[in-house]
């Protein structure tokens, strides 16, 4: 029994002793890349903890908006992986100017291939400094219209107003104009386009669309809400309703959707015609003069 005992556990020295490569003078065997790893593993996890404790009892006393909380709890955090990499590589013995030496040699032949993901990372880091977006900001971008609910160093995550979360990634918000509703002021003014049958009491109109802007609680009364006269179409006279609103970072489909209701309803009150699309046909009356033309053969 003590034979076998002593044959497995040579057996398993002998696994883990087995080298797998050579690092400079060091040579990577199984048991030290399993500490090697457990030590990463340690990193990230003392990362992950220390983190919350920073954001939660450190950041949140003082008084330093949300977003940037996260911004500086997230770079803190991965400076920290990156010092703690270089411990755990230095504990177990490995030669940092050889890994230099490799990891050139391998930045080589994959640079070109993994070029979107460093553009993605590096783009990670400007966000995070410079902070054109934050959490919570409502953006649109690419297409993509909602609200900011995590920044990673590759990509984004966006909840649109359906609840579906959209990953961007991060050069997109380096490399493509980014609408940011929130940045600042969040107040905005929007225009609702609104075409009246030529013949209107344009006056009647104006005081209508004025009405509809203040019977609304999400539009602002300072500034005051404006008409505009915009121009002259085929079949309509084009006016646009300007309000005023901080809606645009919450809900703005919907903000929309409500004063376009709401004007439905006061131009049918008021009797305001709202016009389609009209061609007129003339038919000239005559006869039809057929000419043969002869074929010459």
């Amino acid at each position: 029994m003590n034979n076998a005992t002593n044959s497995f556990l040579n057996a398993v020295q002998d696994v883990l002793a087995y080298p797998l490569f050579t690092l400079g003078e060091r040579s990577l065997t199984v048991a030290l890349l399993g500490k090697l790893l457990l030590l990463f593993a340690l990193v990230l996890a003392a990362e992950f903890v220390l983190r919350r404790f920073f954001t939660k009892r450190l950041l949140k006393r003082t008084r330093l908006d949300a977003s940037l909380q996260y911004a500086i709890a997230r770079i803190g955090g991965y400076l920290f992986i990156l010092l703690g990499f270089y411990v755990a590589l230095t504990a177990v013995g490995l030669n940092l100017s050889s890994l230099a030496v490799v990891a050139g040699a391998v930045g080589i032949g994959i640079g070109f291939g993994l070029q979107n993901i460093i553009h993605n990372f590096v783009s990670g880091i400007i966000i995070l400094a410079e902070r054109p977006v934050a959490l919570g900001d409502r953006i649109e971008v690419g297409g993509v219209a909602g609200r900011v609910s995590r920044i990673r160093l590759r990509s984004t995550e966006i909840v649109t107003n359906d609840n579906i979360s959209i990953i961007v990634p991060n050069s997109d918000f380096i490399t493509q104009p980014v609408t940011n509703w929130s940045h600042g002021d969040p107040r905005v003014q929007i225009r609702i386009p609104v075409g009246v049958a030529y013949g209107t009491d344009t006056e009647k109109l104006k005081a209508v669309l004025l009405e509809v802007a203040a019977e609304n609680p999400n539009v602002l009364k300072n500034p005051e809400p404006t008409v505009y006269l915009d121009g002259f179409g085929d079949s309509a006279l084009l006016f646009e309703l300007g309000v005023w609103t901080s809606e645009m970072t919450h809900s703005p489909r919907r903000f929309r959707s409500e004063l376009n209701f709401a004007i439905e309803r006061k131009l049918r009150e008021n009797k305001i015609e709202i016009p389609f699309p009209q061609r007129d046909l003339h038919v000239k009356s005559g006869a039809l003069v057929m000419q043969n033309n002869p074929v010459n053969l």
